[in-house]
């Protein structure tokens, strides 16, 4: 199979696939992103074998990448929570606690806002559209114009800054 017969078929279907991928992913954008990985991978699937039903093949391969796509996004949003030891949640001063436990979180947090002023403008930023607005990492991304690895590590390494500054803090 020819690459120019994929093209024609890759154009002739590219509404159909991208409005199929919208539908899965409920983002423009980010199909966009899908569609021309789709054509990537079936353009370097081509290149390796012989493919009898193209049209089933390039929307199956569409298809998949957006499963992958929400299955990261879904591992993600539950990664946010679980890189949080249960200590540190459980942590958190609530409204009844002891002067103490006060003092404490406040030293936590006077701790936390240093360390966390010390970022770049651009993770204090990922940073608050994350914990402060409830934004996905899509979201952040989007906003920001960087890719959702990058928001992936900015966030990591800021939830290590937070986990450090609370373990010395808890430190005899």
């Amino acid at each position: 199979m020819s690459q120019s017969h994929f093209n024609q078929v890759f154009l002739t279907q590219r509404e159909s696939l991208l409005r199929t991928l919208q539908r899965m992913v409920n983002n423009h954008s980010t199909a966009e992103d899908l569609l021309q990985e789709t054509y990537l991978r079936v353009a370097r699937a081509l290149n390796d074998r012989t493919v009898e039903h193209l049209e089933p093949f390039v929307f199956q391969t569409a298809r998949n990448l957006a499963l992958d796509h929400l299955r990261a996004r879904r591992i993600q949003s539950r990664t946010v929570v679980e890189d949080v030891p249960t200590e540190i949640i459980e942590g958190v001063a609530s409204p009844l606690s002891t002067p103490e436990e006060a003092h404490q979180a406040a030293q936590l947090l006077e701790r936390l806002s240093v360390s966390l002023s010390q970022l770049t403008a651009r993770q204090q930023r990922i940073f608050i559209l994350s914990r402060l607005h409830g934004c996905s990492y899509q979201e952040i991304a989007e906003e920001l114009n960087v890719s959702l690895s990058t928001v992936q590590k900015e966030l990591k390494l800021i939830m290590a800054i937070c986990i450090g500054v609370a373990d010395r803090l808890n430190r005899p």
